[in-house]
């Protein structure tokens, strides 16, 4: 006798508003400029959409000087530093820049702690296109620190009297960066930075969603591409929230249904450059391959933001 599968979808997952303006920005250039359209690095981290707009006419390049000049360019949603805004304006090119807001709020806060002289603390992992670009605002600076651990944070080594300044990557564990934040105000008290609330509403409204989603989960399914920071940090969540065992997966064609028949439950989550479409794809395929199925949408909040493009 087949066995009921429960499925708890996780919500919000997919799309956050910062990626639909990055994607929206694109299609309105293919439109406005015809094709080929330029654009520095992926635009957001998801092969799907990625393959999506390669077929519309738009050329992903990681450097500049791969762009012939006086052509269009986007500047993916990970933003990027004054050296690539300055290498695009000398080749006459048309800059349509893509950056999320919420990180262009941690570009402009970075800023204003270099022009105060402070030390700067920047939570993330240095080779990430997101604090390249935010350690690119100040290409100068030698105040600066890049931590990813508290090991790192040992490391620092300030006098007490000096003015310190925190940034973080949008697209780390909430949990993991509130820790590395207690650890920075325990050994610079007069730190400064933005609340953790304002690191990212989509980063912390998907983990949350994932934490209360996958307690006592068979399986944890997060629909993402392996080079997604926000999407492997969902993973992990699972892991730590009760799941037995998650994965990061493309599409419903990298799943092991063998191991899928074991289970009576099943979390899905999608990262925040994921479309929706995977998640319905996926749960089609669940239906088709099992005649129980229910499914319970864990909810924790609903999301009004939206980015003009």
């Amino acid at each position: 006798m087949e066995q009921e599968k429960t499925i708890l979808l996780a919500s919000p997952r997919g799309f956050c508003a910062g990626v639909q303006r990055a994607i929206n920005l694109v299609e309105n250039a293919l439109q406005q400029y015809g094709t080929p359209i330029y654009v520095r690095h992926e635009i957001v981290h998801n092969k799907h959409v990625i393959e999506n707009l390669k077929q519309k006419g738009a050329v992903f390049v990681e450097n500049i000087e791969d762009i012939p000049p006086h052509s269009v360019v986007i500047f993916s949603a990970h933003g990027v530093g004054k050296d690539v805004e300055s290498e695009a304006q000398e080749r006459g090119l048309t800059i349509i820049d893509a950056t999320c807001p919420l990180v262009e709020k941690v570009h402009r806060q970075i800023q204003q702690y270099a022009i105060q002289n402070m030390e700067i603390i920047v939570i993330g992992k240095a080779s990430h296109p997101e604090i390249i670009g935010t350690l690119g605002q100040i290409p100068q600076y030698k105040k600066i620190h890049v931590v990813q651990n508290k090991d790192d944070i040992e490391k620092i080594s300030i006098t007490p009297d000096t003015a310190v300044g925190f940034v973080t990557q949008t697209t780390l564990s909430v949990d993991d960066t509130a820790e590395l934040i207690t650890l920075l105000k325990e050994k610079f008290p007069q730190i400064k930075g933005l609340q953790t609330k304002d690191i990212c509403y989509a980063t912390t409204n998907r983990q949350k969603a994932v934490k209360q989603a996958s307690n006592g989960c068979d399986i944890f399914l997060v629909i993402g591409s392996k080079n997604s920071s926000n999407s492997k940090q969902l993973k992990e969540v699972a892991l730590k929230s009760g799941a037995k065992e998650a994965f990061l997966i493309d599409d419903a064609s990298e799943i092991d249904w063998q191991k899928i028949d074991f289970c009576k439950t099943i979390g899905i989550s999608a990262g925040a450059s994921a479309p929706e479409h995977l998640v319905t794809e996926l749960i089609k395929n669940f239906q088709s391959r099992y005649h129980k199925i229910n499914i319970r949408n864990i909810i924790i909040a609903e999301e009004k933001v939206n980015f003009k493009f």
